[in-house]
């Protein structure tokens, strides 16, 4: 055995608190260690160069390099050394730069660490056994959960290099959340203008199944071949027989509020959510139709020209195999009546920012004027409140929701273009305007259409003779403030969806303390998850606006595509295995394991030639974290790679 150790200076990060000289000089004094050295940027070609010209010269089959995360470099390092000849599971990091460098300010501890790392690694590397990788066909088709813009984009992506997609949306109709803005900041391009063309793309796509109305239920399987069960909901309506003529909810009695234009108006039981829906197909609101209430009724089968009413329809199920999954659930916005100051349900004129939205829309409920919802009244003198939910721990979130700041600004300028004797004030915080141009339209918004920006936090809304009555602060005058308003727009931060964390615990991947879904490395994986095939785009990530979202998209689109455009996968050979002679059919692992990688199988025992139940690892889906190796109480699970093996060999090196 003859073991290379390869030690990275990182530039500073890791030379600056650690003696990279001495840690290499000591390495070449290890047991089995047969060269060593250091160098300023391993990472870098020529430092790649440099271990690949190692292993030849010095004929070595197994590597250390003592440098950054494995979770960083891991991937490349293996790579090298498997350019070199050797087998790219016989190599191991020693992370001296986040274990070592990073937390030590004392150079001479710190060096001292390093060289304890480095001799745990070179003790495990020499316990390591080759391994090989695993091989497996892959579903060439592509499932896209959400129809919003991020989902719509990354379909059309999808199909757009030959692939089968199936998108679900639990609404109607696709569009999300921005089928019910008016404009979009900073260029005010009509949002429905955009938004549409690429509906109707979805709609028309051989290449796309849209199933709206719909919901999974189930996912089970692993990257390339996930089997998942889809709940297509009864409409109530036969979709291949309804034209979307619209005379059935243009004869429905009954009015309910509308949950799309945020209930400032009204929806029929049956309806589309709005007029450019796609399908622009109508569904029944089983919970309103007096049919459905009361047996009674059935004016729309009656008035229905191809007879599409079907009361009897039933839920049906959808079973279908991807080889990946896009997740694009989007975002819902904060429940701002925990801030009982500003009144939001005690006072009507109190609304949110998609409340005026839909007010400022052409097709909205008030066909695009700006209103009072107490009397319909024209608003003249309008107060937006911002970080309503964001960047307050006490009563909301720690984090800044991002678009707040922009699509306050973009309301304002609404505000100002829909009534020219109308004034805006807005109380902020800070002004986090940070994308192309919108700096400058911030500004544009103060000075052209002369928006009053109060840097301060509102103390107080009451109502004072049929007006709304807003009290704060402006810091920057040290003066306090009353405005008299005929409406104040809440500025919502953006939260994850109710049941995030449930479609996170069903996909098998990460969320964080907000449920916002995690993705598997900031920098290097933006769009990936920890379970391999799983990509994420848009705000289920964390809050974005619409050219990021479109940006995300498009990337989570590509990886899906370069996942599935070969006709097999390479799986990593770091996964659990059982010894069926140990197993004692306990079964602890199967309970505790997160991405259901373990089964139960019956073996024939090799001593009492008696059938007994045992654990059964399915290799494609174990992700090798190790939970079921902990819980084992016999032993009998070994992480390849992590075998006890090694791990009590890295043990012995320093004690």
């Amino acid at each position: 055995m003859r073991i290379g150790v390869f030690v990275c200076h990182c530039g500073t990060n890791i030379s600056g608190t650690v003696d990279v000289a001495k840690v290499a000089e000591v390495a070449r004094g290890m047991p089995r260690v047969k060269f060593a050295t250091d160098y300023r940027y391993m990472c870098s070609e020529p430092g790649q160069n440099l271990i690949k010209d190692a292993v030849k010269k010095h004929n070595l089959d197994k590597i250390v390099v003592a440098s950054c995360s494995p979770s960083l470099h891991e991937r490349t390092f293996r790579k090298c050394v498997e350019g070199a000849g050797l087998n790219p599971y016989q190599m191991e990091m020693a992370n001296i730069r986040e274990q070592c460098s990073w937390v030590h300010h004392d150079k001479k501890e710190g060096t001292k660490k390093a060289i304890d790392l480095v001799k745990m690694a070179v003790a495990k590397v020499g316990k390591d056994v080759p391994l090989k990788r695993m091989r497996i066909p892959v579903e060439k088709k592509v499932l896209v959960i959400g129809g919003g813009i991020a989902g719509i984009q990354a379909a059309i992506d999808v199909s757009m290099a030959g692939f089968k997609v199936v998108l679900v949306e639990r609404e109607p109709s696709v569009g999300g959340r921005m089928a019910r803005f008016d404009k979009t900041f900073p260029t005010l391009d009509c949002a429905a203008c955009i938004l549409t063309p690429k509906m109707v793309t979805v709609a028309q796509n051989d290449n796309i199944t849209l199933y709206t109305y719909s919901e999974v239920e189930e996912v089970s399987g692993y990257v390339g071949n996930f089997e998942v069960k889809i709940r297509k909901r009864a409409r109530s309506v036969d979709m291949d027989k309804c034209t979307g003529c619209g005379i059935c909810y243009g004869k429905c009695p009954t009015k309910v509020p509308s949950e799309f234009d945020m209930g400032l108006g009204k929806r029929k039981a049956i309806y589309v959510p709005f007029p450019q829906a796609v399908p622009n197909i109508p569904v029944i609101d089983r919970k309103n139709c007096i049919y459905f209430l009361r047996e009674k009724c059935k004016i729309c089968q009656k008035v229905c020209p191809p007879g599409a009413i079907d009361y009897e329809q039933e839920d049906e199920i959808i079973k279908e195999k991807f080889g990946a999954i896009i997740v694009a659930t989007g975002f819902t916005l904060f429940d701002h009546s925990v801030y009982g100051e500003y009144g939001y349900g005690k006072f009507k004129d109190v609304v949110t920012g998609l409340h005026f939205e839909r007010m400022a829309n052409a097709s909205g409920p008030t066909g695009g004027k700006i209103v009072r919802p107490s009397d319909g009244r024209e608003a003249k003198d309008v107060v937006f409140i911002q970080c309503v939910g964001s960047r307050d721990e006490q009563k909301g979130l720690p984090y800044c929701s991002r678009l707040c700041c922009m699509y306050t600004a973009k309301q304002a300028l609404l505000l100002k273009e829909h009534n020219s004797e109308a004034q805006a004030y807005v109380f902020y915080i800070d002004i986090r305007a940070a994308g192309k141009n919108y700096e400058e339209f911030v500004r544009r918004v103060q000075e052209e259409y002369g928006a009053v920006y109060l840097r301060g936090r509102v103390s107080r809304i009451f109502e004072k003779d049929d007006m709304l009555i807003v009290r704060g602060a402006d810091t920057l005058s040290g003066a306090q403030i009353e405005i008299k308003a005929d409406l104040v727009v809440l500025a919502s931060g953006l939260i994850a969806q109710p049941d995030a964390r449930k479609m996170a615990q069903m996909l098998g991947i990460s969320y964080d303390k907000n449920n916002l879904f995690t993705e598997a490395h900031p920098k290097l994986a933006p769009v990936e998850t920890v379970t391999a095939g799983i990509f994420l785009t848009g705000a289920c990530q964390s809050p974005k606006d619409i050219p990021d979202t479109v940006a995300t998209a498009s990337a989570a689109s590509v990886k899906a595509i370069g996942l599935i455009a070969p006709d097999e996968l390479t799986l990593e050979p770091l996964v659990a295995k059982v010894n069926p002679d140990i197993c004692s059919g306990c079964l602890a692992c199967l309970q505790v394991c997160p991405f259901s990688a373990i089964e139960k199988e019956d073996v024939k025992d090799r001593l009492t030639k008696e059938m007994k139940i045992v654990a059964k690892v399915i290799e494609s889906v174990c992700h090798g974290c190790g939970a079921c190796s902990a819980t084992c109480r016999v032993g009998a699970i070994d992480i390849a790679g992590f075998r006890d093996e090694e791990i009590l060999a890295e043990v012995e090196a320093i004690t």
